[in-house]
C-alpha cells in the first residue's frame, strides 16, 4: 500500500497535510518496496512538508498581526 495521494499538495489543509506526511514517513521507515516508491515518497514528503511549513508561517503572521493590533489600541487607549 502505498501512502501517495494524488490530490494537488498546494490545495491541502494543514492537518490533511500534517496527516499524509505521518503517513509517508511511516511507509519510508517499513521500506517501499522499490527505489522508483522511496523516490516518489521522499518526494512527496518534501512537499508535505513545506505545505506544513507555509500553514505555520502564515499562522505565525496572523499572530503577529493580531498581537501588534491590540498593542496599537492599548497605546491608542493610553
Amino acid at each position: 500500500m502505498s501512502a501517495l495521494n494524488d490530490t494537488p499538495v498546494d490545495t491541502l489543509s494543514f492537518e490533511a497535510a500534517r496527516d499524509e506526511l505521518v503517513k509517508v514517513v511511516s511507509e519510508l521507515e517499513q521500506g517501499a518496496p522499490t527505489l522508483e516508491q522511496s523516490l516518489a515518497l521522499w518526494e512527496r514528503g518534501e512537499a508535505l512538508a513545506a505545505r506544513c511549513e507555509e500553514w505555520l508561517l502564515g499562522a505565525k503572521r496572523r499572530l503577529e498581526a493580531a498581537r501588534a493590533a491590540a498593542d496599537a489600541s492599548d497605546e491608542d487607549e493610553s
